[in-house]
């Protein structure tokens, strides 16, 4: 039966950027609700020192919560070679912190969809990149998750694979056991797409998920479209509460369940306080006892 894990959407900005919030603080937060890990972001500030690893480590093991799942966002779009290999080197050095933090999944992206970048171009590049990876995470006992993502919280532009068939060309180029995909739901909407036809697709090859149900504030997905290169989300985007939203998960649970998944799914949502992400937690638990319990 698959584990749940929660990520600190709601308090990306307070860990990350202004320091409103202590690693400690969200763990303590967390281990409120029902749900039996972590998932962790290379951008905590308290994360830059590698002495803190192993603090943060214990403060969740205290709390009985484990960190399995680890969030990174490298960029392997970029059309300069060093560019892309200060990424892969980022990259290495967050499979150490991943690996430091007890963490089995480490997350890659394909890049940013800049506009001088052609598919084929940046699929190769992609590839060439998370297979360079690979090995330096296999070592460490950590597989690279791929996910169908909309954009980085800190990045200009949209991802580059957030098109099914980019990302489904870039899944199938990379064969290795080391490396899976992390399904998120929501992004595959936002892309204008059937989350349910992406999930036939890449089922076999899913090894974690982020549940998360979206909405748009305000405006239409091709209003969201004219926003995305603008830095960071859209301000018309918002995270909702699981089983509030867009999302079937019935008709997503049913097709993990027949494939045998039994990995960890992390909750992305909060954005609204902790008791929504305790509702959304609680909402997951009765999904999952149905659909593993047959």
């Amino acid at each position: 039966m698959p584990n749940l894990a929660a990520f600190p959407k709601a308090y990306l900005d307070d860990l990350c950027v202004h320091g409103k919030m202590t690693v400690r603080q969200w763990i303590d937060l967390a281990s409120t609700l029902d749900i039996d890990g972590l998932e962790f972001y290379s951008g905590f500030i308290e994360l830059r020192e590698p002495s803190f690893w192993p603090v943060a480590r214990k403060i969740a093991d205290d709390k009985g919560l484990t960190i399995p799942m680890f969030c990174c966002s490298p960029d392997f779009t970029h059309p300069d070679r060093a560019f892309r290999q200060q990424q892969i080197d980022a990259e290495k050095h967050w499979i150490d912190m991943a690996a430091a933090l007890g963490g089995r999944f480490c997350r890659v992206l394909s890049g940013q969809r800049r506009p001088e970048v052609s598919q084929k171009d940046g699929v190769q590049y992609a590839t060439e990149c998370i297979e360079a990876c690979i090995p330096h995470a296999q070592e460490r006992g950590i597989t690279l998750i791929i996910e169908n993502h909309y954009k980085d919280n800190y990045w200009q532009y949209p991802e580059f694979a957030q098109k099914m068939d980019v990302f489904c060309e870039l899944v199938d180029r990379i064969r290795s056991t080391g490396f899976g995909v992390n399904y998120d739901p929501s992004n595959t909407i936002l892309a204008g797409e059937d989350p349910l036809e992406l999930l036939r697709r890449v089922k076999h090859r899913v090894v974690t998920m982020h549940a998360s149900d979206r909405y748009l504030a305000e405006g239409t997905i091709e209003d969201l479209r004219k926003e995305e290169d603008s830095v960071g989300y859209a301000k018309r985007l918002r995270h909702g509460e699981i089983g509030k939203g867009l999302n079937d998960y019935d008709a997503i649970f049913s097709q993990l369940a027949g494939v045998g998944f039994n990995g960890w799914i992390s909750i992305e949502d909060g954005v609204n306080g902790i008791d929504e992400l305790a509702r959304s937690a609680k909402f997951l638990r009765e999904k999952i006892a149905r659909h593993w319990s047959v």
